[in-house]
């Protein structure tokens, strides 16, 4: 079978195991209100956590940062991709997270992806949580470092991993906020293992980052987290409203990553007006603690009202604004969203292989932007779906 034939037939196998991805075109965005191919519709698929992705404050800075600088980087931030703007957003995120240093990256994926094999390498070892998010283990593979996958949070089998490890450097990496369960990992647990065997601890907080910590300031300081046997990556394209990532921690290690991490050194770099929204939203990510109580808010009445219905699904216990309802079967989970589309809701199927098999589900993202009107809606359209 020739290329082309063969392509055809993986994606007719898709279609038969109903896991073929499709997009829909969104034409208009009035924060959780989404206009899709000419209907309106209640988001709850997105990952503006805070509500910020539209907020006249980020936009009003966006269009300044395109003024001054224009709308495209036009280099690698090691050529003249780095402006003043780059520069102060890295010093204010720096002091936001009370880490020593901050790098700016594009997007999440590829600082991932470049972040670990500038940590390791052949001869070393990554100890990855089963469930991490597909940039780390990319990231993982291409390190060429030996790679353990430890049970979902098992800290016994994290030890025990560690404990038989001889490589000389060990990274230890994880998702702070699991993306499609929305549970926290262990993470005090976890740094205290990374000291006791002499490793380094990499923490994804991408759907923590502004959610999670006094002043949203994400899941280490949630836990009150300092060591420089820390680094902690998070993504600014959720909570903070924009685009891009960062990676923080020790001076050294910063340092270190910028050097190395080829997705840094080889990408030209993310627009002037992008930082400058970005550096606009962390100044309200700060002060409105507001939008977090009313996520917070939102989730109890989430679970208050449809735990335990088991007609509806699972809905699993998450703390976060991640709320997975399970569903099981990859049809079944179509046909709720289906059901929800048809009045007028918009919430996501999640299939394998993003998923383990058996496990698909309803991902339910809240936002502050959602009113109690918004989630009274979804409420009454699950139990009317079953």
């Amino acid at each position: 079978m020739n290329l082309l034939a063969s392509i055809a037939h993986q994606l007719d196998a898709l279609d038969n195991a109903q896991l073929r991805r499709k997009r829909r075109v969104v034409e208009a965005v009035r924060g959780t209100r989404l206009t899709v191919e000419g209907r309106e519709m209640l988001a709850f698929c997105g990952n503006d956590y805070l509500g910020l992705a539209q907020h006249p404050v980020l936009a009003e800075a966006a269009q300044r940062g395109a003024a001054q600088w224009g709308v495209g980087a036009t280099a690698s931030p090691l050529v003249c991709g780095h402006t003043a703007s780059h520069e102060s957003l890295e010093l204010e995120l720096a002091r936001f997270l009370g880490l020593p240093r901050a790098l700016y990256f594009y997007a999440g994926f590829p600082a991932n992806v470049g972040l670990l094999p500038a940590l390791v390498g052949r001869g070393d070892a990554v100890f990855s949580d089963a469930l991490n998010h597909a940039c780390l283990i990319d990231g993982a593979r291409l390190s060429r470092a030996q790679i353990h996958v430890f049970p979902h949070a098992d800290l016994a089998a994290l030890d025990a991993q560690l404990a038989a490890c001889t490589s000389p450097r060990k990274l230890i990496v994880t998702d702070a906020v699991f993306s499609m369960d929305g549970d926290i990992a262990p993470l005090p647990e976890m740094l205290r293992l990374a000291e006791r065997h002499d490793a380094l601890l990499l923490i994804d907080d991408a759907h923590g980052f502004g959610v999670l910590g006094p002043g949203g300031r994400g899941s280490a300081a949630h836990f009150d987290l300092r060591s420089p046997r820390l680094i902690v990556m998070g993504t600014l394209s959720k909570a903070a409203g924009a685009a891009g990532a960062f990676v923080a921690g020790d001076a050294r290690i910063v340092e270190w990553v910028m050097q190395r991490a080829r997705s840094y050194i080889f990408a030209t770099a993310a627009p002037a007006m992008v930082t400058e929204a970005l550096r606009a939203s962390l100044r309200l990510i700060e002060a409105e603690e507001w939008r977090r109580e009313r996520l917070r808010a939102h989730a109890k009445r989430l679970h208050d009202a449809l735990s335990g219905d088991a007609a509806i699904g699972r809905l699993l216990d998450s703390p976060t604004p991640i709320q997975p309802l399970i569903i099981g079967g990859n049809g079944e989970a179509l046909d709720r969203m289906a059901a929800l589309w048809r009045q007028g809701l918009w919430v996501p199927a999640i299939r394998p292989p993003t998923v383990p098999e058996g496990t698909a589900r309803l991902r339910i993202s809240l936002s502050a932007a959602h009113d109690d009107a918004d989630v009274a809606q979804l409420i009454e359209a699950l139990r009317a779906g079953v």
